[in-house]
């Protein structure tokens, strides 16, 4: 995955096996990344999103969604990305297509406390924080 190419369902972001994670700043974002390497994941299993960028690939699938997609969770988690993204959140993006892996992941996202972070599995999105409570733009 790519951010030129992300993967969706009915022209909605949907990154099946990885779990996407919001993070308040820029700092915090990078710190995940190092954290997560250091758990083995490699670089090119992480996909970052600046607040500019989720924003931009929010408004983007909103304009070209099939109305097949508001059936749906899908639809409103990417709603609830924009409104984080315009609060300054930066946006990680993790390669975990194993249970294995995606336990990994969610046992960091609990001991790291992000301001939200969903993991895409085939036929469920898992919550692995409470609702976000939003972020707090600080510069880079």
């Amino acid at each position: 995955m790519d951010q030129s190419t992300p993967p969706t369902a009915y022209g909605v972001f949907k990154p099946v096996g990885r779990t996407l994670i919001a993070l308040q700043t820029h700092d915090k974002l990078q710190s995940a990344r190092a954290a997560l390497s250091d758990l083995g994941f490699a670089p090119s299993s992480m996909v970052q999103y600046s607040a500019a960028e989720m924003k931009a690939q929010v408004i983007a699938e909103l304009l070209s969604t099939s109305p097949v997609a508001s059936f749906g969770y899908e639809l409103d988690l990417i709603r609830q990305y924009k409104i984080l993204a315009e609060q300054g959140c930066s946006f990680l993006v993790v390669e975990a297509p194993t249970d294995v892996l995606a336990e990994q992941v969610a046992d960091w996202v609990h001991r790291s406390n992000p301001v939200s972070a969903q993991h895409y599995g085939h036929f469920m999105i898992q919550h692995l924080t409470e609702k976000p409570s939003g972020c707090i733009e600080q510069a880079h």
